[in-house]
């Protein structure tokens, strides 16, 4: 796709975008409008004084109802937050502390038992001193190999001769 139709389809997407936005505050607008004249007519203000102060009088005590049903609203939402936020407590709380990752640390076995055991406490692990010690014998016979192959290749049959008898 070229660089000049990529740039043409998205003018056209966003000038599509731009008339639904319009229409969607045109009927938001309308929603509102119709709302209003539901829930509010237009007052009748011809008559005497009296009636302009009956008329008053139940508006204020509208309006009196209106912010205490707001009060009540206000006070439902802070403790609906504040319990939100002690919830939000307890799941950390359960959820415990995350353990940082750990570091390598080079340490002896003998290090490792003091700082576990404190300072006062003195125990060595030497594990090469539990070791067995073997000794390694050295075959000669390295030697003796070079020697006459007829006399080993006999040695070999009187060895299989005892694998056969048994």
């Amino acid at each position: 796709m070229t660089s000049s139709r990529r740039h043409h389809l998205k003018s056209l997407m966003l000038q599509i975008a731009a008339s639904w936005l319009e229409q969607e505050a045109k009927e938001i607008e309308e929603a509102k409008e119709a709302h209003m004249a539901e829930n509010c007519p237009a007052p009748d203000l011809s008559g005497d004084q009296a009636a302009l102060v009956e008329i008053c009088k139940k508006l204020h005590q509208a309006i009196d109802k209106i912010d205490e049903d707001r009060y009540d609203s206000e006070a439902k939402v802070a403790k609906t937050d504040k319990e939100i936020g002690e919830l939000k407590l307890r799941v950390q709380e359960l959820g415990g502390v995350k353990k940082p990752a750990l570091k390598k640390v080079r340490m002896s076995a003998d290090a490792m038992l003091q700082a576990l055991l404190g300072g006062k406490h003195k125990v060595t692990m030497d594990l090469r001193a539990n070791l067995k010690q073997v000794k390694k014998e050295v075959k000669e016979e390295a030697t003796e190999a070079v020697g006459d192959w007829r006399k080993n290749v006999e040695d070999k049959a009187d060895r299989k001769k005892m694998f056969e008898t048994s």
